[in-house]
């Protein structure tokens, strides 16, 4: 596939008015809100299963973040499958990997994106042990350091039913939002990917239901509490 037919469009920088991206402007404040006796400065967003929506999700939440004026670092942890650099248009010679492994800085490791206040920070090269470079003292010591340095770190990971990464990083975070499709995921697939954060005692804010249309037929994005 070619890089062109990989890129995908953010909405809530492309058509900011439109109701999609109220949605996820929504979708912050429900955030804010349901974290004020814990400041959330690192916030990751993953799913059951593969194809809900998950990475859509923290690109345009990621978006709706930098227009409010927060200074933001979109990090993509989902070393399996990255997309974030077709997505902004960015390269991934240097990224998360590079940086943990000594190949790069994290200067080189952030990329500047088009739109305001908002940076990037691709997987970089894919590694064979994903699942044990995210569990370093590594990772954890650059998201400390990433939290003086940004007002809001968002982490895209793989699904976690599919793999371990997502607990692994659901540890090191302030919040976990799950996103599903409810025209698509069957409930016992949810209840287990929510079982999985909760035995690694992560802090499950809450759920984005995805592709639920409205009376108009169009698709919005519903965020609930646990």
């Amino acid at each position: 596939m070619s890089k062109s037919a990989k890129r995908r469009p953010v909405i809530a920088h492309s058509h900011p008015k439109s109701p999609v991206s109220e949605s996820y402007r929504t979708l912050r404040t429900n955030i804010q809100f349901s974290s004020v006796d814990r400041l959330c400065k690192t916030l990751m967003v993953t799913s059951s299963s593969p194809m809900e929506g998950k990475s859509t999700t923290i690109n345009n939440l990621a978006v709706v973040y930098a227009q409010s004026n927060k200074k933001v670092l979109l990090i993509d942890a989902d070393l399996r499958k990255p997309t974030a650099h077709h997505t902004f248009h960015l390269s991934n010679r240097y990224g998360l990997t590079d940086m943990l492994t000594s190949q790069c800085t994290l200067d080189m490791a952030v990329k500047v994106t088009d739109i305001p206040n908002l940076e990037v920070m691709t997987s970089g090269s894919i590694p064979p042990n994903p699942s044990e470079i995210l569990a370093s003292q590594k990772m954890t010591g650059l998201l400390e350091e990433l939290q003086q340095r940004y007002d809001i770190v968002l982490l895209d990971t793989p699904p976690v039913l599919a793999v371990s990464d997502a607990q692994i990083i659901a540890t090191k975070c302030d919040g976990v939002i799950l996103v599903v499709d409810s025209g698509k995921v069957k409930r016992d697939l949810v209840q287990k990917a929510k079982n999985s954060l909760e035995f690694v005692q992560a802090n499950l804010l809450g759920v984005v239901l995805n592709r639920i249309a409205r009376p108009s037929g169009n698709a919005y994005y519903y965020y609930g509490n646990e």
